[in-house]
């Protein structure tokens, strides 16, 4: 039996606004955060993929999720060119 994947993501709307999260699936994640099933990404639209690693564990990708909402993380994405903007929904 395979062992599912996590991916934790950074998505980016038109009008500027950053979002990460963590899921099984980023292609239906990214469709709901689109469709507004999502109450934090609602505010945003047009939200596209920049950036995604994968994880063996909800664990390490939960530390990883994490991390990338803190001011550190933010700066790693930054200085690798993700982001470009300073507005954040968590």
């Amino acid at each position: 039996m395979q062992k599912m994947q996590w991916f934790v993501y950074v998505i980016h709307s038109d009008e500027g606004l950053n979002y990460v999260g963590m899921t099984k699936n980023i292609k239906r994640r990214i469709m709901q955060h689109n469709t507004g099933t999502n109450k934090w990404t609602r505010r945003g639209s047009g939200w596209k993929l920049i950036y995604h690693e994968s994880f063996d564990s909800t664990d390490e990708a939960r530390a990883r999720e994490k991390y990338f909402k803190n001011n550190a993380g933010r700066e790693w994405l930054k200085r690798r060119g993700y982001l470009w903007s300073c507005l954040y929904l968590s």
